[in-house]
């Protein structure tokens, strides 16, 4: 028979084991207060610079590895490699064994063309060559039979994909990604973040841009501003916006970006593929949000050839795009529109 005092012992006990035990389970049950860090990285790619911002403890990721992901994409994408998988299928009869990397941008790509109608089409090379925009220089601008020549060499519905094999059904297909590799390439970047647990980032490359997370420790979202295209005759109109986001991308596309002039005529690099010629609307630039760059990046170049109107409408059917459009109105005034998606993205 137990006594007061070992009863109140036995109790005093109790109570310790039980206080040991949620100590025990406030410590376990939460992780570690981490600080965190700024990081950024930062260098030249694909004609462009790239720069990397991450918040982390640690220098998780570093420079060496973003450039070695960087030349692998570059040996498997860019055109201006001799020794790619994409020069390499370009100058095949029917075709080559391909990679992840060019496996999955054909892919995709394929299925904006069909969604677009063939207004995008990577396999638009010969006419991009033709006009002065791939990878050598032209004495004359090619004239009406030559483009009609080069049109039986244009379609998507050519190739094919068996396994890990691209096909071609005729030899003179020739492909060229630049209007999609940019955004894989940055979700690339992104995922090599990601992959190593990095959870609050912005990555931009040649302006196209991805984020998740926010700022820390602060914990604010991420801010990308939208201004009109430089030089003097949009210096007038000064708009701006500040986009806040946590996540997704943001890609843009635009007619003042590259083109030359001829006999005083603008030649820009947004070809239809469909007619084979350069686009002339009331398009400045498209700037368009997507989950994904390598969606934002195709569509944005696919909204440019549609003109406004029809750009917006396309847009405001999707639920997987939102775009902000920057045109000249009736009276050559440079004006802007959005669709009501991405309205929501501006800071309030």
């Amino acid at each position: 028979m137990y006594n007061d005092t070992s009863l109140q012992l036995q109790a005093l006990s109790y109570l310790w084991q039980m206080r040991f035990l949620w100590l025990f389970f406030l410590f376990t049950s939460f992780p570690p207060y981490q600080s965190f860090h700024k990081f950024t990285i930062s260098g030249k790619a694909q004609g462009t610079t790239y720069n990397m911002t991450y918040y982390a403890s640690d220098s998780i990721v570093t420079q060496y590895q973003v450039d070695s992901l960087l030349g692998k994409i570059d040996s498997s994408l860019s055109i201006y490699k001799p020794y790619s998988l994409i020069s390499r299928f370009n100058n095949a009869e029917t075709g080559i064994t391909i990679d992840d990397h060019l496996k999955t941008v054909v892919e995709r790509s394929i299925a904006v063309c069909r969604d677009t109608k063939g207004i995008f089409d990577i396999t638009i090379l010969p006419v991009v060559q033709a006009w002065g925009f791939g990878t050598r220089p032209i004495d004359s601008l090619p004239d009406k039979n030559t483009l009609r020549q080069l049109k039986k060499c244009v379609g998507s519905k050519y190739l094919g994909i068996s396994g890990n094999k691209l096909i071609k059904s005729k030899p003179c297909v020739q492909i060229d990604v630049n209007g999609i590799a940019q955004g894989y390439t940055v979700d690339e970047l992104a995922g090599l973040l990601e992959s190593n647990g990095i959870k609050n980032y912005i990555v931009e490359l040649g302006g196209e841009i991805r984020v998740r997370g926010r700022k820390r420790p602060g914990n604010e979202k991420m801010r990308i501003g939208i201004e009109a295209p430089a030089g003097d005759e949009f210096a007038s109109n000064g708009m701006q916006h500040v986009l806040e986001l946590d996540s997704g991308a943001i890609t843009t596309s635009g007619s003042y970006r590259k083109y030359y002039e001829n006999q005083g005529k603008k030649i820009t690099h947004i070809i239809d593929a469909r007619t084979a010629y350069p686009v002339h609307n009331e398009l400045i630039s498209v700037t368009v949000y997507a989950k994904d760059a390598i969606i934002a990046d195709a569509y944005d170049n696919a909204l440019m050839v549609m003109g406004l109107k029809k750009a917006l409408n396309f847009t405001e059917q999707r639920n997987d795009i939102a775009a902000h459009f920057i045109y000249r109105n009736e009276k050559g005034v440079v004006a802007d529109t959005a669709s009501s998606r991405f309205y929501k993205l501006f800071r309030h």
